[in-house]
């Protein structure tokens, strides 16, 4: 695991007691309200609210984070489900989880870096099982320029349509495109637009 990068993400979460609403993502809730429940792979849980509306809803949900901090209040607020959601604090840049064995693979404003041969990103298209589903929403960042001094590259991460079109023909592309966004945006940011993908593997 990268200490580095969990020690400045527990920072960001020991820096206030709540960072996100504890609600679901909309995008979540929109896209797979419909799906049978199975096992799911929340990849960066943070606090945990996506991870826990999936296990309300019926799905087996192994929750990924390299935070400890977020884990553990993520496991506090979703003790009533505890039989439900496996918490986990892993580095899947680094790990990728295991192949086949997840109905969806639920990846929400995960910050997914571009690297060669895509390997972080195969990882993740290789944990859902035949017939399951990705879903891979994140802020557009089209039109933001690159910032050297805080180290940002708008191109260095992966866009929905950046996997979209390195999916195997076989994928069938249910959804892929880029959406208001259904709630304000993060504090700090300017974010007014997300792109979304949707995609089922072939059995």
């Amino acid at each position: 695991m990268d200490t580095s990068s969990a020690q400045s993400w527990d920072a960001m979460y020991d820096s206030r007691e709540q960072v996100f609403s504890g609600a679901p993502n909309p995008v979540l809730v929109g896209e797979a309200s419909d799906l049978p429940p199975g096992q799911a792979l929340d990849v960066g849980c943070g606090e945990g609210a996506d991870a826990l509306w999936l296990a309300r809803r019926g799905w087996l949900v192994t929750a990924v984070d390299v935070s400890r901090t977020a884990l553990r209040r993520a496991a506090a607020a979703g003790g009533a489900l505890a039989g439900r959601v496996c918490w986990a604090q892993a580095d899947l840049l680094a790990a990728p989880p295991p192949a086949g064995a997840f109905d969806l693979v639920s990846v929400h404003y995960f910050p997914l870096p571009v690297r060669p041969g895509h390997g972080p990103l195969r990882g993740l298209l290789d944990a859902v099982a035949p017939g399951g589903t990705l879903l891979f929403a994140t802020h557009d960042l089209t039109g933001l320029s690159p910032d050297p001094e805080r180290g940002f590259d708008p191109g260095a991460y992966y866009q929905a349509h950046d996997i979209a079109a390195l999916l195997d023909p076989a994928w069938e592309i249910v959804v892929d495109e880029t959406r208001p966004r259904p709630a304000p945006a993060p504090a700090g940011t300017r974010h007014t637009h997300d792109t979304v993908l949707r995609a089922r593997r072939p059995d």
